[in-house]
């Protein structure tokens, strides 16, 4: 049984003596390398942790917020297309504004001075008693002007004709320029249709007062309406009764031509007006 043992035990150790020495080394190499990979991947992952923290990789780290955020170009033309769509147009008002130039002092001076005068006479003529003229705003413009004339010479055949067809007035209507009372107002008559009396197609009239040549900033409203009732009277006007013709109404635009192309005739051959005294 001792011999037996024994035995058993020279086995043992015979199986340790003659085991492979590769095998047994392939072993440890195989724990070594286990340890080795772990402390690898314990390396990359410190190696890792210390590359994201240098310079390159926060180059990197600026290269990619770079391309998530829009260039300067691109923030540009992109405030530029939210201002065409949102603010163009402000833009398009603001730039129509600063185009406009602001009003000249000379012009700013005379339109003051036409407020004040056409403000002064409208007072007078509201003033007066004797009923000779009154005056309504076109559409409460100070600058456009319906006369009506009640009163014309009560010895002249036009008073006449107003009284047998009813007519209670002749109105006209009186516009100023920007440059009034330093130019003369443009007068033409509404109704009813006149013939004669200096009153022309279009409900022109040919006075000469009313033009640049013949005008005076002295000049009133009651004043030139004073003369145009005499220039009626002194022209023989009267009131049109004729069928189909008495009812055609004036119009401005065939005024305005009519007073054009009379007053280039009256400068080559001059002009002719009644005085005040005819009337």
């Amino acid at each position: 049984m001792a011999t037996l043992l024994r035995k058993i035990g020279l086995i043992r150790l015979h199986d340790r003596d003659t085991e492979d020495p590769k095998h047994h080394q392939g072993s440890l190499k195989g724990t070594k390398g286990n340890q080795k990979n772990n402390t690898n991947k314990h390396c990359q992952t410190a190696n890792e942790t210390n590359i994201l923290s240098t310079p390159e990789i926060k180059a990197r780290k600026l290269e990619q917020l770079g391309k998530d955020k829009p260039s300067g170009k691109d923030k540009q033309g992109k405030d530029a297309k939210e201002k065409q769509q949102t603010g163009g147009g402000g833009g398009s008002k603001a730039t129509s504004a600063s185009s406009i130039p602001p009003l000249a002092p000379h012009r700013q001076h005379c339109t003051q001075v036409r407020t004040r005068r056409l403000m002064k006479e409208l007072q007078e003529i509201r003033r007066l008693g004797d009923n000779f003229i009154t005056v309504e705003l076109v559409e409460d413009n100070l600058y456009d002007w319906n006369v009506k004339l009640h009163q014309v010479d009560k010895d002249s055949a036009l008073w006449q004709d107003m009284k047998e067809t009813s007519t209670e007035f002749i109105l006209l209507n009186v516009t100023f320029p920007d440059n009034f009372p330093f130019s003369p107002p443009f007068m033409r008559v509404l109704t009813p249709r006149l013939e004669n009396g200096y009153v022309l197609d279009g409900g022109a009239i040919c006075m000469e007062l009313l033009t640049p040549r013949g005008w005076s900033s002295a000049y009133t409203v009651e004043a030139v309406m004073r003369q145009f009732a005499a220039s009626l009277v002194k022209g023989q006007g009267r009131i049109c009764r004729k069928s189909g013709k008495s009812k055609k109404a004036f119009s401005r635009k065939e005024a305005e031509a009519t007073f054009k192309s009379l007053v280039k005739t009256h400068e080559k051959y001059g002009w002719v007006s009644p005085p005040v005294s005819d009337g």
